[in-house]
């Protein structure tokens, strides 16, 4: 099973069509970085992934679950088989982070408490948090914050992470350590799309790269910047990646 396919895909709000004519397969255990300037729709295409924004078409599927016909009462089985990792980590300042971790078990279905002590205990383990689960967020750095994040969308072993621009707000330190973390989570089978603008993550950590712009989807393939540095290719269940003989950033074709 692929862990998505678009056929002929539109999303709109209202009359206003954001992104037209989508055709994009992620293979199961597959990393894909989406680029593209802001306002060109990536945060759209991940929130309509996720069943907050309707989208019509001749196929969407999401984990084997059809997005076409999905209605209110299926999100939360949608959000059991994804993991989404946003920009400004989105946690609750009003509960600890076992509070965090224990909040999105009960809303996805979990019931009996050994059970989701025991899911917590080693999704923090899994991210380096280990011993935290009655801090604060507020009390946690930008970076263990995003690793809590990380830590949410692994809760129900979802066969696909969807980080949106996950390290926008990290020091590059801490940038580093996220993606490496992510990277590593995809090498383990779980499927990676990363929205980004950083050129260089794609060149360390390099994988098939998708450009949304124009109200639409090109792929480029897996592309190697030639930056002179010694990324290498990690990932090896996504798409070869393959160096691009002078091509930087400012030259990647629009369409």
């Amino acid at each position: 099973m692929n862990a998505l396919e678009l056929q002929n895909v539109c999303i709109a709000y209202g009359t206003t069509t954001i992104l037209d004519q989508l055709n994009l397969t992620l293979r199961s255990g597959e990393m894909l970085y989406l680029v593209g300037k802001s306002g060109e729709g990536k945060s759209t295409l991940i929130k309509a992934l996720i069943g907050e924004i309707p989208l019509s078409g001749l196929k969407a599927e999401v984990q084997g679950v059809d997005l076409l016909t999905l209605d209110r009462s299926q999100r939360a089985g949608l959000r059991r088989r994804l993991g989404v990792i946003f920009q400004d980590f989105q946690l609750l300042s009003d509960r600890t982070v076992e509070g965090n971790l224990d909040f999105v078990l009960t809303a996805t279905g979990w019931k009996e408490g050994g059970a989701k002590a025991q899911r917590i205990e080693e999704v923090l383990a899994q991210v380096g948090l280990e011993g935290k689960q009655k801090d604060w967020p507020h009390r946690l750095s930008g970076g263990e914050q995003q690793r809590l994040s990380v830590g949410r969308a692994l809760l129900n072993k979802p066969g696909l992470l969807l980080a949106d621009e996950p390290t926008g707000q990290l020091d590059p330190d801490s940038s580093e350590e996220i993606l490496g973390l992510l990277v590593e989570i995809n090498l383990r089978g779980t499927a990676l799309i990363m929205s980004t603008h950083d050129y260089l993550t794609i060149d360390r950590f390099p994988a098939r790269v998708v450009r949304c712009a124009g109200g639409s989807l090109t792929d480029l393939g897996g592309i190697l910047f030639d930056s002179g540095g010694q990324g290498q290719n990690q990932n090896s269940k996504g798409s070869k990646a393959e160096h691009a003989s002078g091509l930087s950033p400012d030259t990647i074709p629009e369409n």
